[in-house]
Formats: C-alpha cells, sequence, structure tokens
C-alpha cells in the first residue's frame, strides 16, 4: 500500500510539472529568436511579439520552478532507499543543474525582465540567449540522471555497502539514452511550443485583431512544428533502437508481443484481454515493429515471455513485465498526439501559403485552437510510458521499485501528502489557466512603443517596466 501511495504521489507531481517544462524550453528559445529579429531589423512588429509571448513564457516559467520543487524532496521523503542506493551517481548532474543550469537561466532571466530600459539592446538580448540555453542546460542533466535510471553506466555496485557508486561521470553524461532522450525532448518542447503560438494566434487571427502580430506569430509556429515533428520522428527512432538493446521487455510491452517474431508487425488498434494477454482483433503493419526496433524489416524482436525467461535467469524469480495495456496504449497515444500536431501545421502551413488567393477557413483556426492540448498530451504519455515501461526496476537491472521505498514513512503520512499535494496543484492549474487566458486574451502590446535603452537615451520610455 505504501509502494503504491509513493508511486501516485511521484507520478502525479512529476506529470504535473512536466506540463510547464516542455513550454518553458521551447519557449524560451523562441523568444530569443523574436528579440533576435527585432534588434537585426527594428521592426516593431518583432518587438511586440517579444514582449506578449515573453510573458506567457514568465507566467509558466513561474509555475514550473513552483512545482518542480516538490520533486526534490520527495527524494528523501518518499523514497529515501533509492536515494541511498543511487546518491552518489544521481546527486551529480542534479547539483550541477541547480548550481550552475539554473543559476544561469534564473540570473539572466532576472536581467532580461528588469533590464529593458536599463541595459544596451545587444546585452538585453544575449541575457535572454542565456537564459533559454539555461533552460537547455538543466533539461540535459535532468535527462542524464533519468538515463543511467534506464541504461546504468558509469557505476559500479559497492555489495558492502549496499549502493551504487560513480566512476566515470564523462560516462553518465554522454550515456547513449541521454543523448538520445534529449535530442528527442528539446525537438518534443518545440512541438509544444510552436503549437501554443498557433493556437493563441489562431483565436485571434479568428477574430481579425492583432493581424500584424498574429499572423507572423502563426507561421513562426506552424514552420516550428513542422521542423521540430521531423526531430521528434528521427529522434525517437534512434530512442526506439536504443531501448530494444537496453531494455527488450520495454519494447515488447510497448507491442504487447508475447512471443518473439522476425518480422514483427505493428499494431495500430488492438482489441484484447484486460491483462493484455491475449489480442482477439486488431490493425497491423507487417514488418513496421521489426524496422523500429531494428531498422530491418524482418528483425527479429522478442517477446515478452522470452524476456520474462532470460530475466529471472540473469536476476533471480521474479515477475519482470510491467503493465502491459498502460504501456501499449501510452506508446500509441504518444505516436498519436504528435501526428495530430504534425498535420495542423502542414495544414496551416498549406492555408497560410494561399492566403493572399483565399482565406483561411474558419474551421481551421477552430482546430488549431483544439489541438493546443495535443503536444502536452503526448508529452505526458510519452512520460508515463518511458517510466512505467522501466518497471518493476527504478534503476534498470540494479535497483527494484519496491526496495528504494523509505521504510520509516506511515501509510497515512503518504496518504495525507498525497491528497495535499494534489489538491494544491489544483489550485496552482486554475491560477495558471486563468493567468495564462487573461494575457493570451490580452494581446501584445499597442503598435507605437518605441522601447527605450541605453543604446537611445533620447528615445521615449513609455514601458520603462516590461511585465
Amino acid at each position: 500500500m505504501n509502494l503504491d501511495l509513493a508511486r501516485w504521489q511521484f507520478a502525479i507531481t512529476t506529470v504535473y510539472h512536466f506540463l510547464f517544462v516542455p513550454l518553458t524550453i521551447g519557449l524560451s528559445l523562441l523568444v530569443a529568436g523574436m528579440q533576435t529579429a527585432w534588434v537585426r531589423t527594428s521592426d516593431e512588429r518583432y518587438l511586440r511579439m517579444t514582449k506578449f509571448w515573453g510573458k506567457l513564457f514568465l507566467i509558466n516559467f513561474a509555475m514550473g520552478v513552483v512545482t518542480g520543487i516538490v520533486q526534490e524532496f520527495q527524494f528523501g521523503m518518499n523514497w529515501s532507499d533509492y536515494s541511498r542506493f543511487v546518491g552518489d551517481i544521481f546527486g551529480a548532474p542534479l547539483a550541477i543543474e541547480g548550481l550552475l543550469a539554473f543559476f544561469l537561466e534564473s540570473t539572466f532571466l532576472g536581467l532580461w525582465i528588469f533590464g529593458w530600459d536599463r541595459l544596451p539592446k545587444k546585452v538585453h538580448l544575449a541575457c535572454i540567449w542565456l537564459a533559454a540555453i539555461g533552460t537547455a542546460l538543466s533539461a540535459y542533466f535532468i535527462l542524464a540522471a533519468n538515463a543511467w535510471m534506464q541504461h546504468p553506466v558509469g557505476s559500479v555496485i559497492n555489495d558492502e555497502r549496499g549502493r551504487a557508486e560513480l566512476v566515470d561521470f564523462g560516462a553518465v553524461l554522454t550515456n547513449s539514452t541521454a543523448v538520445a532522450a534529449f535530442f528527442h525532448t528539446i525537438t518534443a518542447c518545440f512541438v509544444t511550443a510552436g503549437v501554443f503560438i498557433v493556437a493563441i494566434s489562431a483565436y485571434h487571427l479568428a477574430r481579425d485583431k492583432f493581424t500584424d502580430v498574429a499572423t507572423p506569430s502563426m507561421r513562426l509556429g506552424l514552420v516550428t512544428v513542422l521542423i521540430a515533428s521531423i526531430g521528434v520522428m528521427v529522434s525517437g527512432d534512434i530512442q526506439a533502437r536504443l531501448m530494444t538493446e537496453q531494455q527488450p521487455m520495454k519494447m515488447a510491452a510497448a507491442e504487447a508481443l508475447y512471443e518473439s517474431a522476425a518480422p514483427a508487425s505493428f499494431s495500430i488498434f488492438t482489441v484484447g484481454t484486460l491483462d493484455g494477454s491475449q489480442e482477439l482483433w486488431s490493425i497491423r503493419v507487417p514488418g513496421l515493429l521489426s524496422f523500429m526496433a531494428t531498422g530491418s524489416l524482418d528483425g527479429l524482436v522478442e517477446g515478452i515471455n522470452d524476456v520474462q525467461r532470460a530475466s529471472e535467469t540473469t536476476y533471480g524469480p521474479g515477475d519482470y513485465i510491467p503493465n502491459v495495456p498502460v504501456t501499449y496504449w501510452t506508446f500509441r497515444l504518444m505516436i498519436g498526439f504528435g501526428a495530430l500536431a504534425m498535420l495542423v501545421s502542414i495544414l496551416g502551413l498549406w492555408f497560410m501559403r494561399r492566403r493572399a488567393q483565399k482565406p483561411v477557413p474558419r474551421w481551421y483556426f477552430t482546430a488549431a485552437l483544439l489541438a493546443l492540448f495535443t503536444p502536452f498530451a503526448a508529452n505526458t504519455v510519452g512520460w508515463i510510458f518511458t517510466e512505467m515501461g522501466r518497471q518493476p526496476w527504478l534503476v534498470y537491472g540494479m535497483l527494484p521499485t519496491a526496495a528504494g521505498v523509505s521504510p520509516g514513512v506511515s501509510t497515512a503520512s503518504v496518504l495525507i501528502s498525497l491528497i495535499v499535494f494534489t489538491l494544491l496543484y489544483g489550485v496552482l492549474a486554475v491560477i495558471e489557466g486563468v493567468l495564462m487566458v487573461r494575457y493570451a486574451k490580452a494581446g501584445p502590446p499597442p503598435a507605437g512603443i518605441a522601447e527605450a535603452s541605453p543604446d537611445d537615451p533620447e528615445a521615449p520610455r513609455p514601458l520603462a517596466v516590461a511585465y
């Protein structure tokens, strides 16, 4: 009971926190690009775009910081045995993330917020770029820590002390799983930010408001989503092959493949028993799973039963099969939601391309606004797949999940904290939603602003405080 509650608490807080992370990373880089365009061209539209999307970025960033703090505390509260086991390895990238990357982004973000009329334009521009780089570095160090849980490298088990110990920090940072996950995550962040920009721009264009800012924003968002979606597919393909090599059970569970097959087909949709052990009906693409797993249309993909037997031989008796229905459907939902986001961008680019001859149909603006949820849903189910597919391991092949929970924390304590955090995060969700909707509807600042800076001391200063 204690184990299940601890897992639910960590899952709820992590999934909630990760709603903000991709948007923060993607928007920071896109806002930096908008400000770069303004500095280079002096086109006021780019300044208004920077201020509008920058304000929404800051709201999201603040909420991400608040919800992320809880993650650190849970390691010591509910997962003390896990922390003791992995602390020597896991603590290093997290410490660097906090001391280097987070301070880099927070320091220069503060300078960017309050430096609009105090810093030279190029210095002020450098601040947002350094803050954006900081967000990307934060993501890498956190992903490196998580990748070590998926594929432990650069460490040894000290049997006398009963814990893992770091022997090669470079191997942890250059872990192939970390590199692939970072590429996949960053491109997904751009998809998230791009769809966010497209949806809000579509809202204003449907009402013929702020068209001078919404139109270039829409184009930027659409191009970003299309290019980033291609990156997501390429990096996802790389991850699938690494997963087959490093965690064959996860790949088998992603297809609910119980018996090894060569070639192995990919089921787009399956109706089966509740435990996922038997297939009743499915729609399949021949050879696709083999290609995803091995790069060959007739490659061998190990089935759940064979991997289970191999795991028992290596690790001893036990159940090494994750929740197959959850793993199966989250894998498909991740792909499906990502494909919807890409479809919206393709349609949008087609309609925008011929806009001079024919107006963009009204239904597309509605569809683009509704598509706002697709990248967030894809990110969420993607992480659920990643973590649930690794079960029953906390650290793959080293530490079972059941062995990582805190032995001295009562069930009542975990239950109370689970309820409190869930309710608190619900309140924060309402606050975030109200703020985002309010400022998104308000639109960009009015035309005619002339942002002052020390480069131009004679310019008027109507917006001395940017936010």
